[in-house]
């Protein structure tokens, strides 16, 4: 079967096993009804290395990363590299009777162009997959692992991916902790009390190269590891989300995130000091404010936003590096580098899934 046919008949499995809904949504936010998959539960501990790998039982899951980084004349990039896995059934089995469809998605961004690349796999045949010790996650060439040799978590990776116009690759080194979000790592997204699992690295020294029509770039800079898995993320009137992680140049970081729904929306966080220290954010202690819209890809979309957490003295501005950043794959979205202005300075990124 050659990679069109196969890509195709992945793309049938997706469209027939996701709903409306879903679809609206984006991949990053698949199903609101757990149907039979576990679910997190509050009080569960990490173990690692186990919690690198992947969660079979439950129906989603992301090994996602972002980084900002810049070139030797100053200039800007980001790249963006992800491994879906999402179940059609709880529970692994060998072969093509694995239930596990995994997907991937690599952009590389720079201030005047997007590129985006995507994979699509099932499981069991030895096309994608994840391993935790040590740490391997690939789908077809793409590869997230530590280096050669080595068991060292995910605290060193290699990554690569290219596409038909790009490719990069890079190495990350962690100079901090990893940082567990919401209640020790059980991360709640609605009122209604959705929840995933949810931890990050966010403390990713970058260097490598990136290819592009325009030329080969040396790069340094920073990047930024979520990894998260869950079988109910959204409640009902949930139709997407808004999502920032921003290295500040004081060393401190900030993720937050917006879940949209049919009211103010379900807004929360964490604010991670420079030593890794988390300090949850509860509703109400983040404000996310879009400020000015564009249209990109048919669709207007809140390009530029104010992110003010009032008990930490932050009121900033956050920009796109490139309005443009649209991932044009099957469930689209937009994710992209934005700059950060105001109270603290620094480079960050946002995701917006479910705009229509």
């Amino acid at each position: 079967m050659n990679d069109r046919t196969w890509s195709a008949l992945i793309a049938v499995i997706l469209s027939c096993w996701v709903g409306a809904t879903a679809w609206a949504q984006g991949f990053a936010a698949l199903g609101t009804s757990a149907d039979g998959f576990a679910v997190p539960q509050r009080g569960t501990e990490f173990q690692f290395p186990d919690d690198f790998g992947a969660h079979p039982d439950f129906r989603i899951e992301w090994w996602y990363i972002t980084a900002n980084l810049k070139g030797p004349d100053g200039t800007e990039y980001g790249i963006q590299w992800t491994l879906f896995r999402s179940a059609l059934k709880p529970g692994e089995a060998a072969g093509w009777s694995s239930p596990q469809v995994w997907m991937g998605n690599a952009a590389l961004t720079t201030p005047s162009h997007h590129f985006v690349s995507e994979k699509l796999a099932r499981g069991g045949v030895g096309q994608a997959g994840v391993k935790a010790n040590p740490f391997s996650a690939f789908i077809d060439d793409w590869t997230m692992r530590s280096p050669s040799g080595t068991a060292s978590g995910l605290s060193s990776l290699d990554l690569s991916a290219s596409g038909l116009d790009f490719r990069y690759d890079l190495k990350l080194l962690a100079d901090g902790p990893l940082v567990k979000h919401g209640d020790n790592g059980y991360s709640i997204k609605s009122n209604a009390g959705q929840a995933s699992y949810y931890y990050s690295q966010p403390f990713y020294s970058v260097t490598g190269t990136l290819d592009t029509p325009q030329g080969h770039v040396e790069v340094t800079g920073k990047a930024w590891l979520d990894r998260e898995w869950s079988s109910q993320p959204l409640s009902d009137n949930q139709s997407g989300w808004d999502w920032f992680s921003l290295h500040f140049d004081d060393g401190t970081k900030l993720m937050t995130f917006r879940v949209r729904d049919d009211k103010s929306g379900y807004v929360t966080g964490t604010w991670i000091a420079s030593d890794g220290t988390p300090a949850p954010l509860k509703p109400g202690e983040v404000i996310l404010t879009p400020t000015s819209s564009q249209e990109v890809a048919g669709r207007q979309l809140p390009l530029t936003w104010t992110i003010d957490v009032p008990g930490k003295g932050l009121s900033v501005t956050a920009s796109a590096l490139n309005p443009n950043a649209w991932m044009n794959t099957r469930f689209p979205y937009w994710e992209g580098p934005v700059r950060i202005s105001g109270t603290h300075k620094g480079r960050g990124y946002l995701e917006m899934t479910g705009y229509k």
